[in-house]
């Protein structure tokens, strides 16, 4: 078994198929030369449905925001490997836009943020260290409460 996905597998985790939009024109993720570009992605749970559902500061909680920024993250690792094969091909986590929806009042945005950037150093180490932007959101699709995009730096 790959590194990356065995790392997984110890932690509890395992991916799932990658995951299409069943509402929008558009695809998971975009390689362009060595980048790969992972479009929006939630908290869906295999069996449908998300994680929680809400804002932030108004009914879900920083631990239950953290759990589905970390749900939302094995979604796109799901993406990321339809796409490239093997999630040991990643070079480097490039940039993550944390998107939170959150009350107006709600400025705890990296706490949230903080599920899916913990998981990337813990699977990655130092190519899991990336830029990032957490930032609330006045609604997300389907009332999700994290929704994230990401950009991947993979082997040539």
């Amino acid at each position: 078994m790959p590194e990356i996905e065995n790392k997984l597998n110890e932690m509890g985790y395992q991916l799932t198929e990658p995951r299409r939009s069943a509402v929008g024109n558009f695809v998971p993720a975009v390689r362009t030369g060595n980048l790969v570009f992972l479009a929006g992605t939630g908290p869906g749970l295999p069996e449908g449905g998300f994680l929680h559902v809400g804002k932030l500061g108004a009914g879900v909680t920083i631990d239950q925001g953290y759990d589905c920024a970390r749900l939302t993250m094995l979604n796109l690792l799901s993406n990321l490997k339809g796409e490239i094969g093997d999630l040991d091909k990643v070079t480097r986590i490039v940039k993550l836009l944390c998107m939170i929806n959150a009350d107006p009042d709600f400025t705890e945005t990296p706490r949230v943020a903080n599920g899916a950037s913990d998981l990337l150093v813990s699977l990655f180490g130092d190519r899991g260290r990336h830029a990032r932007s957490a930032v609330g959101m006045s609604t997300l699709p389907g009332s999700m409460p994290v929704e994230i995009e990401m950009i991947v730096e993979v082997e040539g």
